[in-house]
């Protein structure tokens, strides 16, 4: 997927582009990761929509909820879904940064020509 460290540095515009994807790609799975939450919150909590989009986007930015969950179900799934949103934003971030990160040491590294 990246160059191998024996390659010269990949060049800007061509970087960016891969930086980007890598963005879009995020953007997907946090839609996909809020649309879900949404639809859980609508369906197990019982509340609206906009409420539902509201308690998904909160527990998936690491704020918290805002409404308290009453049944059974509503509680196992906030619960659930406050353990996959811990991993999600760590995967996201990991999505965002490795093509950075991977410039950065592949410029380190990069043998004098």
């Amino acid at each position: 997927m990246y160059e191998h460290r024996r390659h010269r540095l990949l060049a800007w515009p061509a970087f960016l582009r891969r930086a980007g994807r890598h963005l879009f790609w995020a953007l997907v799975i946090l839609s996909g990761a809020v649309g879900a939450g949404t639809v859980g919150y609508h369906t197990a909590g019982r509340l609206e929509w906009l409420d539902a989009f509201l308690n998904a986007s909160m527990i998936l930015s690491g704020m918290g909820p805002v409404d308290r969950m009453e049944t059974a179900t509503a509680k196992l799934f906030a619960a659930c879904y406050a353990l996959f949103s811990g991993l999600v934003f760590i995967g996201i971030l990991g999505v965002v940064v490795a093509p950075w990160v991977h410039r950065l040491i592949h410029w380190i590294h990069l043998e004098e020509r």
